[in-house]
């Protein structure tokens, strides 16, 4: 049996891991990660990258027929159909140019990559595993935990129960053919997302929610636009009802409303997308004896843990369980492992949900603002009055912005609407940098564009848009 140290030992190839491993080598620290499946984690190979793929090869589909019918601006095709293992593959080719990608940033700033699954022996040593035997033994100075999360499981209705029939968001990414009735269990943002692709791709569509409302991460305001859009789309939405599991025949899922009546819902397949949790057990977590915070590792504002020289970041670490805070955070340790000065204090950190229409996110809410006692003003834009929008077929939605009343400070964004999720960075950057209202109506927008309704929101909150 090998063994070898290092400076820094990182547990995980996800987007938190190997940037972590990229930059601390990057900056001269001798850096092994140890990957257990594909780098990129759960987002590369079987979460964002594949499903927005998904998404669009979906979105497509639907256009081509609705144009079968017909349209509008002229556009008549006939008869259009899809090849979903061709569509599988197309997705697959963009997955595997972007992991061997992340392989070769790592050769190229010198971290080392280790294939195994780590075991951890104590806060200094690793072992890693290949077949279930230990075949390299790892010492370090600081331990960087990046173990991702893994899709909650029903236990009354586990993954590949009904033989097959009981999928998670991984096999919905590569099926293998469309299924004629699907119903999704969860009506968060992963569960619409996938639901609404497999509706475009030609499925029977339910969605099935414990709670009154879809998306009960975000507020009303925005939600009830996605849920007209879900009603015109023919995707059934059952709320209030919890799922007690799969009939005897296995063809349908047994529901139960809150006066404890039980009906069924058909289905060929069950997409159960109810969350997921930090993956936490299977590689020697328990041994370090660390504080947590529920499932999750508890860590404060350097992702630094209870034990000296241990670090965690990204899902592991708990919500908000979104890629681009586990690559800031892992950014963030390797530079303070390196000296630097750091703490992971972010004005913001954007949420898109990438359903049609999309959903974006950034900063405070009115409700929470309210909630936290700021006296504040807001101002909603309507895509129905942004050119971009009508040319684009598309003028459901608006641009929401909120700020502090006495000297005009942005405290949050909020927008729903066909291509929001881009304007984003426009939100994120505002907050960050501390902008007013009047930095923003000031700023000149091009025009046509979508980020227009950006600029006009902080205009109507200043009392003179120019456009409504």
């Amino acid at each position: 049996m090998q063994t070898t140290s290092t400076t820094l030992i990182v547990i995980g190839g996800g987007p938190g891991g190997y940037i972590a491993a990229i930059r601390a080598a990057q900056l001269g620290i001798a850096t092994i990660l140890i990957v257990g499946d594909q780098l990129g984690g759960t987002c590369l190979n079987i979460g964002c990258i594949p499903s927005k793929a998904l998404i669009h090869a979906a979105e497509e589909f639907e256009k081509a027929k609705h144009y079968s019918h017909g349209s509008s601006i002229g556009i008549q095709v006939s008869d259009p159909s899809i090849n979903i293992a061709q569509t599988v593959s197309w997705k697959d080719g963009i997955v595997k140019r972007l992991t061997t990608g992340v392989g070769a940033l790592l050769k190229k700033n010198g971290a080392q990559v280790v294939k195994g699954w780590a075991q951890i022996l104590d806060g200094k040593t690793v072992a890693v595993m290949q077949d279930g035997k230990e075949v390299t033994r790892i010492t370090c100075q600081h331990l960087l935990i990046a173990s991702g999360s893994t899709p909650v499981e029903l236990p009354f209705m586990p993954f590949g129960a009904g033989n097959g029939k009981v999928i998670s968001s991984t096999e919905a990414l590569s099926p293998t053919e469309v299924p004629k009735k699907l119903v999704v269990v969860g009506g968060g943002y992963i569960g619409l997302e996938l639901g609404i692709a497999y509706r475009k791709l030609g499925a029977e569509v339910a969605v099935v929610e414990s709670l009154d409302r879809i998306l009960p991460a975000y507020d009303e305001d925005l939600t009830k636009v996605v849920k007209t859009a879900l009603k015109q789309l023919g995707v059934e939405v059952h709320l209030g009802l919890t799922v007690q599991g799969m009939n005897a025949a296995g063809d349908a899922v047994r529901v139960k409303n809150a006066a404890s009546e039980e009906s069924e819902l058909a289905c060929d397949k069950v997409l159960v997308a109810v969350g997921r949790r930090p993956r936490t057990q299977g590689f020697g977590l328990e041994s370090l004896m660390l504080d947590m915070d529920g499932r999750a590792i508890k860590i404060d504002d350097q992702c630094r843990t209870s034990m000296r020289d241990v670090w965690a970041i990204g899902d592991v670490a708990g919500e908000p369980m979104l890629a681009h805070r586990a690559m800031a955070q892992g950014e963030m340790v390797a530079e303070i492992i390196a000296g630097k000065r750091r703490h992971f204090t972010p004005a913001s950190i954007p949420a898109v949900c990438f359903t049609d229409p999309e959903l974006v996110v950034v900063g405070k809410s009115p409700q929470e603002a309210q909630a936290a006692g700021i006296e504040h003003i807001t101002a909603m834009f309507p895509f129905a009055a942004n050119g971009r929008s009508m040319t684009l077929e598309s003028t459901d939605g608006f641009v929401r912005v909120v700020a502090r009343k006495d000297n005009h400070l942005i405290l949050g964004w909020q927008a729903v609407g066909k291509g929001v999720s881009e304007l984003s960075t426009a939100f994120g950057l505002s907050l960050e940098m501390g902008s007013t209202l009047e930095d923003v109506a000031g700023t000149i927008h091009s025009h046509p564009t979508l980020g227009e309704a950006v600029q006009e929101a902080a205009l109507r909150a200043l009392g003179h848009a120019l456009h409504i």
